[in-house]
């Protein structure tokens, strides 16, 4: 006699998305494939915890993979939402909210004179540099291998995120054209854009990256590396993009470029911005921002650009990030979890830990990574494993290897000492 099997809601609801969405899922990731799961599916979120549908809690290193930086669900962006909700959902019309986020973003952010509002991090990347070729009358794209700048054709090509996690280099439906105007390159090789430059610097439109890479694991930048970045282009007459995405507002108030004292021509913001509504922007220089339509004749538009509702929830919490003390508190939480993760690491060896204020990954390696290249030959086999056995303790880790896990000010000592309990059982 055969036995009932039972399927928890979540397996009955991965049943049910398979019939209708691609592979079940609306990201890629989310599969957990990489890890060897099924997706997990959930219904609340509070704090630094996350709840499935089968009443399970979890510790979340993902926090909306970066914007839930205040935690989820916090009282006051949750009050401005609310506050806009009354108001009406979209305009699809000029908004106060919409003057006061560009005017706070143009404060905190070093090299942003005007922005733009968009509605993700792929649609700021993709106008960047549109703008970027329009603005030097030149062609090629400069990006750095897993560095990953959102799904746009350009950007497909050796790229981080879900790519690597499902081992995709490129994807169909790209025009070779399209592949042939970008040039993709080592991350921390500046003997390599040098060569780049040497060989097509009069093509070249604009060199982009993320300044911290936290798309194929976390990596950062050399010593020396940024710097070089931004005095090649400037003798190039090319233009720098950072994509800060991941890093703004997250490892500085000002971002990545305010830690590390660069300054680039244009920046790409996302996630934070919008308190975990979806959201993006691009801004820089204002020479070349008002190139835009309809002050110049470079296209691009949105009709939820500078929605009220993400507006003031993005603004709401980066008022709160002003609050002096909120990255001493966030960079003591992140340093407590990767000195623990050393800790784990003496002992069992085959791991490496990378981390800056608000991000960090564990590499299953014995090599410190400094690239992408250094990032594949990870054991991805053996973070499977330790995956599942974190999420069987509560633990909703980032499921890829090529992702960074993300800490909250809201994770307390007692959830870091958990986390750390969970992985030394794990390893």
């Amino acid at each position: 006699m055969s036995k009932t099997v039972v399927l928890s809601r979540s397996q009955r609801l991965a049943a049910r998305a398979q019939v209708v969405i691609p592979g079940g899922v609306n990201s890629p990731v989310r599969a957990l494939k990489a890890v060897g799961a099924e997706p997990i599916y959930f219904e609340k979120a509070d704090g630094c915890h996350l709840f499935d549908v089968d009443g399970n809690r979890f510790i979340d290193y993902i926090g909306s993979w970066g914007p839930m930086i205040l935690g989820h669900s916090h009282p006051r962006v949750l009050e401005a939402i609310e506050e806009a909700l009354v108001k009406g959902t979209s305009f699809g019309a000029p908004c106060r909210q919409e003057v006061d986020m560009a005017e706070l973003i143009c404060q905190l952010v070093p090299s942003i004179e005007m922005v733009r509002m968009v509605n993700s991090g792929t649609e700021a990347t993709m106008s960047a540099i549109r703008l970027a070729r329009a603005f030097t009358k030149r062609d090629i794209i400069v990006k750095f291998e897993g560095c990953y700048h959102g799904h746009a054709d350009s950007f497909l090509s050796k790229a981080g995120s879900g790519l690597a996690t499902l081992g995709i280099s490129s994807s169909p439906g790209v025009p070779d054209e399209i592949t042939k105007m970008t040039i993709t390159l080592p991350f921390n090789d500046l003997d390599a854009v040098k060569k780049a430059f040497k060989e097509h610097g009069k093509n070249i439109a604009a060199v982009i990256l993320e300044p911290v890479v936290g798309n194929a694991g976390l990596i950062l930048p050399a010593e020396g590396f940024l710097e070089g970045l931004r005095e090649i282009t400037t003798d190039e007459g090319a233009l720098l993009i950072f994509d800060e995405v991941m890093t703004g507002f997250r490892v500085a108030l000002g971002g990545a470029q305010a830690r590390f004292k660069i300054k680039p021509d244009l920046t790409c913001l996302g996630k934070i911005i919008g308190g975990g509504l979806p959201v993006g922007a691009y801004g820089g220089r204002k020479d070349i921002m008002e190139m835009i339509a309809p002050s110049g004749t470079v296209y691009q538009a949105g009709t939820l650009s500078g929605n009220p509702l993400a507006m003031s929830a993005g603004i709401a919490q980066l008022k709160m990030l002003q609050n002096p003390t909120t990255y001493e508190m966030l960079e003591k939480k992140t340093e407590q979890l990767a000195n623990g993760l050393k800790e784990i690491a003496k002992k069992t060896g085959g791991m490496q830990i990378a981390y800056i204020t608000g991000m960090l990954t564990v590499f299953f390696t014995n090599k410190e990574v400094t690239d992408f290249s250094g990032a594949k030959k990870c054991n991805t086999e053996t973070f499977g494993e330790v995956w599942r056995k974190l999420s069987d303790k509560g633990i909703y880790w980032p499921p890829s290897q090529f992702e960074a896990a993300f800490i909250s000010t809201v994770h307390t000592s007692r959830d870091i000492e958990e986390t750390l309990k969970a992985w030394e059982e794990s390893v």
